[in-house]
């Protein structure tokens, strides 16, 4: 149902939408409709009760057709979760259901324009004033920025605090001090609309408050893995796609008398990418069983995140390559798949962080002197 969905509705009108920068809202409510929308969100709130390889067949047809938007994972995956484990039920109540079936898109603000998502010196605050916070700051690389509307907006309620004074706020866009500021233009994930963000003595209620206050910064570390995860299931799945239309492209292109599946180049190339493939296939597999046993630690999945993507990188570099010139046509799936693989590297934790992870895991914190 997914894959027919995907393939009628989204391939379509895909380039379409990466013109505009933005996904019809129309499209939102059509997978809510479906039921594709936070599948795992418990029946009392209006979902399906289902596990986590409900999301991940989302994401992995979403991938075989190279889209990277709508961002069904977001809303599905990231958001939905803050509110089930973290939400009062007032608040699940009320946006659960609204986000199940596409009425309301949902966006996650962490980034700032002054360090990215160094969550300890947000400059974003949210101060108490009476029933009320009042919110002051600006966010940037925000997802689903341009239609969200509602925001999980993390604010420092403790400015003197670190990460100890991180708070989560939910944040309706229609309120008054908030404005939307520039769509940025990326240079892949073309459809998924991405917006810098302005809140200006936005006021809301203290009920607004998303679990406790200062405990923001260990609600967020609390998703992580999940997150991480996600983004290796769209790694790999991207990675065999990506195998699948140029193993097809080399049977049908035929060079200097033969086809280009025929050479020995071609050939070496494909065999050492697919074993590769096929090896993070299974790490991603394992994971995927430890997630659903809760036993799926931070740790393991900033492995798992390193070498799904990095790899990733190099199967768009070098199946691009055996396209020749047409890999670097955008009407050939994997001209788009090349540029769109470049943002896993960074969405997420980049890279260089997850390598710090894994080897404070190894060496401990370093010491100071």
């Amino acid at each position: 149902m997914v894959r027919r969905f995907i393939e009628e509705r989204i391939v379509p009108n895909y380039s379409e939408w990466e013109k505009a920068g933005v996904v019809p809202r129309e499209i939102w409510r059509e997978a809510g409709e479906l039921g594709i929308l936070c599948p795992s969100v418990p029946e009392e709130y209006g979902g399906v009760g289902g596990d986590f390889l409900y999301n991940a067949i989302v994401t992995e047809e979403m991938a075989r057709v190279g889209a990277m938007a709508p961002t069904f994972y977001l809303q599905s995956d990231i958001i939905a979760p803050y509110l089930v484990n973290f939400g009062t039920e007032e608040q699940k109540h009320h946006w659960l259901p609204k986000m199940l079936s596409g009425e309301v898109v949902a966006s996650l603000g962490l980034s700032e324009p002054s360090g990215g998502s160094d969550l300890k010196n947000l400059r974003t605050s949210a101060i108490r004033d009476g029933d009320e916070y009042v919110i002051n700051g600006q966010k940037v690389f925000i997802t689903n920025g341009t239609v969200s509307d509602l925001i999980v907006l993390a604010c420092k309620t403790d400015p003197e605090a670190g990460a100890r004074g991180v708070s989560l706020i939910l944040v309706e866009t229609d309120r008054e001090g908030f404005a939307r500021g520039r769509q940025l233009d990326k240079i892949g994930c073309k459809a998924q609309d991405t917006a810098e963000l302005f809140f200006s003595d936005l006021r809301v209620p203290a009920s607004n408050l998303l679990g406790e206050e200062g405990k923001g910064f260990y609600l967020l570390m609390s998703e992580l893995a999940q997150e991480r995860l996600v983004q290796s299931i769209r790694a790999v799945r991207s990675s065999e796609a990506a195998l699948e239309w140029t193993i097809n492209y080399a049977k049908d292109r035929s060079l200097f008398g033969k086809q280009l599946a025929d050479f020995q180049n071609t050939q070496f190339t494909i065999a050492q990418l697919e074993a590769e493939v096929q090896g993070q296939r299974i790490h991603v597999d394992r994971c995927l069983e430890l997630h659903l046993n809760g036993e799926l630690d931070a740790v393991s999945a900033a492995k798992l995140k390193l070498v799904t993507t990095q790899l990733q990188g190099r199967v768009m570099d070098e199946c691009l390559q055996l396209f020749g010139g047409w890999g670097y046509m955008t009407e050939f799936p994997i001209a788009r798949a090349y540029v769109d693989a470049r943002m896993a590297r960074i969405g997420g934790g980049t890279i260089e962080v997850m390598k710090h992870i894994i080897s404070k895991d190894i060496f401990g914190s370093p010491s100071r002197s």
